[in-house]
């Protein structure tokens, strides 16, 4: 499949660059044209940040699995669209062509509505990583159903919080997960969370680790079941531009839950546009996206933009440790993996283990890297240019959220220049700007402010599901006529971006702004360092203090020698004034389980709120916290 709206060299950047910028509607309308539509456009782009109210090809009809999966079947049909890599190494891998992923996205379908699910309905999944998550997912998007994924390790009430937000009426699930050496209880988890959720009429339930369950009569169904004799043959339901595809429940600074709602045409565009460009994706090469489909990134870059490239995407179902480090490395020799698009985290995670698990992988296959989640600091992003890449293939930074739909400021692969710890430049259609406390934009190179966005690109989110002034008042209320992205950024004198961190983690000690994700890089550049949390706290003299959280590689090296060599490697890359005035040794640091760390936790520890520091049941170590706290200095 080829892409004439692929960017190959830094002059084609800057020439589409500079039209989606002086003619959106024209520049969008070209790369549209490149899709299949039942009823083209009346109208490009309606918008209004005020409000908020964007709306992208108004009038527009479309499914978008008829882009994902039947556009693609005759030249592709029998090219592997999915390539599952189970738990467990001693299990066998499955591949689905397009066409038997056609077959069976439509034969659920069908068990979808015969189980009642109409246009419209909220469907919760709660699944594992196997490839019935994405058979799930489509099956909804075919017959217009809106698709809430739950990552498969929230606890019973956040699910249930979710539930009760999206007004859910049928959920799908498993009877268990595999995750690691751990099996995960889900239809256990469903049901305790349904204890407060009698509305739910039907749950699906998909049989994966065959760990005795209990099924409720007339509510609970078997998928299995469900499936034999149901036609694989399923027409597309007729979708507008800007109907409701997915719901997606992304953390708030209140602590419940925002249901980002993403639609259909504009956010199809924008996945395929960005997976097409920055990853320099081309035809038959593996991608291989080690996120979970329960966040965004798996929404855009394992199932919706790859399909709707014709790509082949893998998906795994565990986690890079397990039986052993080297599982990442495996999976790229096994499969030939040409593409490998990971978490900053996961990389110092698997450098804290050294090179012995690379060894006997042959990573020859590897064209491009790429990056995802937070800022990725220099050393981890050397460690993984050098020994994963073999300094031959471009890493792609990757800055975005999930309520842009898909990548904003990025280098595309092998084509704009990279730059350690930098996204570098936006994407066409992407205008970012630096502002500061007051809105007032600030101009040129060499800046730094927070980072907001004043054009409606086709990802935008454009609403939270149920409360839409919540939308307004999280991203367009702050600033005027301004998306605002929570995000500190510098700007360097050739215009590349650097993600600094949340506004709410940069510090301001003495009346110096310091960002916390700069204080990170420098501790995690000392060589005796795998990883880093800082946060401020209370300071008599500065206003606020440093507090970091640091975990070693060798634990025995919890003395005063290791702190005062940190202490120097921050004066030698920031300065004395970013000195942290604290550093807790930890084990661990508390995670989601994206790898997310919660500083808000760590933030109230150092602040010395033991008693307030809220739920830490979706952490991936809850235990993690206690230890903390019994460290607290």
């Amino acid at each position: 499949m080829s892409y004439p709206y692929q960017i190959r060299s830094l002059e084609q950047y800057h020439h589409q660059y500079k039209q989606s910028i002086e003619d959106p509607e024209t520049f969008w309308s070209g790369i549209a044209e490149n899709f299949y539509w039942q009823k083209k456009w009346d109208k490009v782009l309606n918008w209004n940040f005020t409000e908020p109210s964007v709306k992208w090809f108004s009038g527009a009809k479309l499914n978008i699995t008829e882009n994902c999966l039947d556009r693609h079947l005759d030249i592709l049909g029998d090219q592997p669209a999915i390539i599952w890599e189970p738990n467990n190494p001693a299990e066998q891998n499955r591949i689905l062509t397009y066409k038997e992923l056609h077959q069976r996205v439509c034969r659920f379908a069908n068990a979808l509505k015969n189980n009642g699910v109409k246009k419209g309905d909220r469907v919760c999944i709660y699944m594992g990583m196997i490839p019935e998550l994405a058979i799930a997912v489509l099956a909804c998007a075919r017959i217009g159903a809106i698709h809430s994924v739950v990552f498969g390790g929230f606890s019973a009430q956040s699910i249930s919080d979710r539930l009760q937000d999206a007004k859910v009426d049928y959920i799908v699930t498993c009877d268990g997960a595999f995750r690691g050496a751990k099996d995960i209880p889900l239809k256990k988890i469903i049901d305790e969370a349904l204890l407060s959720c009698a509305f739910v009429k039907k749950v699906i339930v998909y049989e994966r680790t065959k760990i005795p369950v209990v099924m409720q009569p007339g509510r609970d169904v078997w998928w299995h079941d469900e499936i034999k004799n149901v036609s694989d043959e399923c027409a597309a339901e007729t979708m507008d531009a800007e109907d409701m595809l997915f719901i997606l429940y992304t953390s708030g600074s209140t602590g419940k839950p925002k249901g980002v709602v993403h639609t259909c045409a504009g956010y199809m565009i924008w996945a395929n546009y960005t997976f097409v460009n920055v990853f320099q994706y081309q035809s038959k090469q593996i991608h291989f996206c080690t996120a979970d489909i329960g966040w965004i990134t798996g929404h855009s870059y394992i199932i919706y933009g790859p399909l709707s490239a014709g790509a082949t995407t893998l998906m795994f179902e565990g986690i890079p440790t397990y039986p052993d480090a080297g599982r990442f490395w495996e999976i790229t020799d096994k499969h030939k993996v040409d593409i490998l698009y990971t978490a900053p985290t996961a990389i110092r995670s698997l450098m804290s283990y050294g090179t012995q698990p690379l060894q006997n992988k042959d990573l020859s296959s590897l064209k491009i890297l790429g990056t995802v989640g937070e800022p990725i600091n220099e050393e981890a992003w050397h460690w993984y240019d050098e020994n994963i890449g073999h300094k031959k293939c471009p890493i792609v930074d990757t800055w975005w959220q999930t309520e842009t739909g898909g990548i904003m400021i990025s280098n595309l692969a092998g084509v704009t220049p990279s730059k350690p710890s930098y996204a570098t430049l936006p994407l066409p259609g992407v205008q970012p700007v630096l502002v500061d406390e007051k809105g007032n934009e600030i101009e040129g190179n060499d800046a730094s402010g927070n980072l907001c966005i004043k054009f409606p690109w086709p990802g935008i989110l454009r609403t939270t599901y149920g409360d839409h002034e919540r939308c307004r008042l999280n991203y367009f209320a702050t600033y005027n006529n301004l998306y605002f992205t929570g995000d500190g950024c510098l700007r360097d004198a050739d215009g590349n971006y650097r993600i600094t961190g949340r506004v709410d983690d940069v510090l301001n000690v003495s009346g110096h702004r310091i960002g916390t994700a700069e204080v990170e890089n420098a501790i995690n550049m000392h060589s005796g360092v795998v990883e880093s949390a800082v946060v401020g706290f209370p300071h008599d003299i500065k206003g606020q203090g440093i507090y970091a959280y640091v975990i070693l590689s060798n634990s025995a090296d919890n003395t005063d020698t290791t702190r005062n060599g940190i202490l120097q490697t921050v004066t030698k890359v920031i300065g004395a004034i970013a000195k942290p005035d604290k550093i807790q040794f930890v084990s661990g640091l508390p995670k989601t389980r994206s790898g997310k760390i919660m500083r808000r936790i760590l933030r109230k520890i150092a602040e010395g709120e033991m008693q307030n520091i809220g739920d830490t049941t979706t952490l991936l170590d809850p235990a993690v916290v206690e230890e903390i706290k019994n460290g607290k200095l």
